[in-house]
């Protein structure tokens, strides 16, 4: 059961950094010096609340933490 619990955790953090990843690339495009630490507030910048594809990508990110986290909490039941 451990492998098992950890592969799901080991497949969350690769899709968690994945998707990181893509947001982040996006927001480059749309603010060129973006950083990983203006992502955590993207409503103080109007550029990217204003996006579309943004928003859509960074709520995908969303969820996948949000997974991650109803995993740990179930684990630690």
């Amino acid at each position: 059961m451990a492998d098992y619990i950890s592969s799901i955790d080991q497949l969350l953090d690769e899709m968690i950094k994945q998707q990181e990843t893509k947001v982040l690339k996006i927001a480059h495009e749309i603010l060129p010096n973006t950083t990983p630490e203006d992502l955590r507030n993207p409503q103080d910048f109007s550029e990217l609340i204003n996006d579309t594809k943004f928003n859509y990508e960074d709520g995908i990110l969303t969820g996948y933490l949000s997974v991650k986290a109803a995993v740990k909490n179930l684990i630690n039941l």
